[in-house]
């Protein structure tokens, strides 16, 4: 199981020692949540933040955009060589041809499905991919709770990918934790991102990263 912890649990005013923390406590990506606060209704960080971030972290970013105006947004942080860039399936009219571009820049291409998209909606895009993160909460906020949901929907999902491109990873965000990571993972699920986690866990960064792994 690879861990992605989220920064948007991260202490901002302190926010190159919590990048640094996660880095150290040997986590596998950083998940960086951009918000625009039009497709979702929140504000994150832009690319002069992540700029920062970028020159800290020690493992690779996992770019996760929650955005309207998708392109746009690829080409602010694609200068940074993100590992991932993530996009909704929900706001982009052309799908294909977005994932062309993020690829045409050296970035693997993943997209995200809601929790009220099924998987099936993406089949012919999958061959296409290099991840699908499910989201397992309504995004725009950290600290919610798990939709159970997405078990059974991430058990669907590996199975097209199965079909399609069994290279493709699954990542699930949002309310995970030591107790769900085991049926995500006995779902087909790989890399779990979590925020308030691993940020607020009574016994540090490491234990908490090393507890979902």
């Amino acid at each position: 199981m690879q861990v992605a912890p989220s920064i948007l649990s991260a202490d901002f005013g302190h926010l190159a020692r919590d990048v640094e923390a996660i880095c150290e406590g040997g986590c596998d990506l950083v998940h960086v949540d951009v918000m625009d606060g039009h497709f979702v209704p929140n504000l994150t960080i832009g690319p002069v933040v992540v700029e920062a971030v970028a020159k800290v972290a020690t493992k690779p970013l996992d770019i996760h955009l929650m955005v309207e105006n998708n392109s746009f947004f690829v080409d602010l942080f694609a200068p940074l060589k993100p590992a991932y860039i993530s996009f909704h399936s929900e706001e982009e009219k052309h799908p294909h041809r977005l994932i062309q571009k993020i690829r045409a820049l050296g970035i693997k291409p993943a997209i995200v499905l809601n929790p009220h998209t099924p998987p099936e909606a993406i089949e012919y895009l999958l061959a296409d991919l290099d991840m699908v993160l499910l989201m397992s909460v309504n995004p725009g906020f950290g600290g919610q709770a798990f939709i159970p949901s997405v078990i059974d929907k991430a058990k669907r999902l590996k199975t097209l990918i199965m079909k399609h491109n069994p290279a493709c990873l699954i990542e699930v965000d949002g309310g995970v934790n030591d107790v769900n990571v085991k049926q995500l993972s006995e779902a087909g699920v790989d890399v779990v991102v979590a925020g308030s986690f691993v940020y607020k866990h009574p016994d540090g960064i490491k234990v908490a990263i090393a507890s979902l792994r």
